[in-house]
């Protein structure tokens, strides 16, 4: 029996209530996965579960790699810190590669206005700066084209809705974070 995405979407809704935001997570995936495009309502709630769900891995990455460099004197206890900080990160590579590859197969391709997709682009540089902020060496220097290239893309999107549209393009939810960078 298949689920209809409304009642996965009320799933959603019921899973931020709950604070739960993996199921969060998994009930938009599968509304995105629908291949439909996302309603404004949808959009947000697929961005608020994976911006919990990436969050809190980014955040307890940052306290284990805290606790792994101060650890001195007991080589067990820092590689007990380095094991769990590289497990940490592969969940996070994970949540993000899947949050790349819904954005790159379903939503910037479905987006239909210009918003949508200055929000899913900039939504992809975000992710590829999660990635960058766990990198390591080379890894780390393959991963900031693809951030620059994604907020470069956004503003694109942003003049071209300006051009055409002949209004002032200082509206922060067009621009946020894209014209910084």
């Amino acid at each position: 029996m298949s689920v209809d995405k409304e009642e996965l979407v009320q799933r959603a809704k019921l899973a931020e209530q709950a604070e739960r935001y993996d199921d969060m997570a998994a009930a938009m995936k599968s509304v995105t996965e629908t291949g439909v495009e996302l309603s404004n309502e949808e959009r947000n709630l697929l961005s608020v579960a994976y911006k919990n769900v990436v969050g809190a891995r980014r955040s307890s990455w940052r306290v284990i790699s805290s606790i792994e460099q101060k650890t001195e004197g007991s080589e067990r206890k820092q590689q007990m810190a380095k094991e769990y900080r590289e497990k940490v990160e592969k969940e996070l590579r994970e949540i993000c590669y899947d949050v790349l590859g819904l954005l790159d197969k379903f939503l910037i391709p479905k987006a239909s206005n210009a918003e949508s997709k200055v929000f899913y682009l900039k939504m992809k540089g975000d992710y590829y700066r999660y990635l960058a902020e766990v990198a390591t060496g080379d890894n780390r220097n393959s991963k900031f084209p693809n951030i620059k290239l994604s907020c470069h893309l956004a503003l694109a999107v942003v003049r071209l809705v300006v051009v055409m549209n002949n209004t002032p393009a200082h509206e922060p939810s067009c621009c946020g974070r894209t014209l910084a960078l």
